[in-house]
């Protein structure tokens, strides 16, 4: 355990560092174990960040893949999920981005029947998928973290890599983002 132990104080027991010490020794098992705990928050990151289906799943494979290939990297300076959260949020990003420049370069005809195609995205109302689907997928991330899978500021801003004042504020300037496309969407 990386912990420093000092005698009057109980070390937490972190059942996530368990698992990684278990699977970057080779236990399947341990990383299975890991990917079923965290398969759910991860797609609903990257649904939230993509607003597609498919594309999600997509991405939360090759986020399990990567988490596996280097997961003897994971320094345990924060928590396993913080980790797991930071590459989800970039990979989704990433792969957001691809998106966009593919659905740009598509052929005439194809780009007409894909005009009239809406982002897929569940929502009660039409106007907050739409208002999402205008966001950058940054905005998207750090609203669905907050909103959606309920982190605190501390955990966006280590899962983003910035201070808590950072991830306040980039919150607050997603929810104006949003509330201005929201309100160009309302009827």
């Amino acid at each position: 355990m990386s912990a420093i132990y000092e005698p009057g104080k109980s070390l937490p027991f972190d059942e996530d560092l368990r698992l990684v010490e278990r699977a970057t020794a080779g236990d399947e098992e341990a990383f299975q174990a890991l990917y079923e705990r965290y398969h759910d928050k991860v797609f609903a990151i990257a649904r939230g960040i993509l607003l597609d289906h498919e594309e999600a799943a997509d991405a939360v494979q090759e986020i399990f893949t990567l988490v596996y290939r280097h997961l003897a990297r994971f320094d345990r300076r924060s928590k396993f999920s913080t980790w797991l959260f930071r590459i989800a949020v970039n990979r989704s990003i990433q792969q957001a981005r691809r998106g966009r420049s593919r659905r740009h370069q598509v052929p005439l005809t194809e780009a007409y029947d894909k005009a009239e195609e809406a982002p897929e995205i569940e929502a009660d109302d039409p106007a907050i998928a739409a208002a999402m689907a205008k966001l950058h997928p940054a905005d998207r991330a750090l609203l669905t973290l907050f909103y959606w899978d309920e982190l605190s500021l501390q955990e966006i801003a280590e899962s983003l890599g910035c201070s808590a004042n950072a991830a306040k504020t980039r919150l607050f300037r997603a929810r104006e983002r949003f509330r201005a496309f929201y309100e160009e969407e309302k009827p």
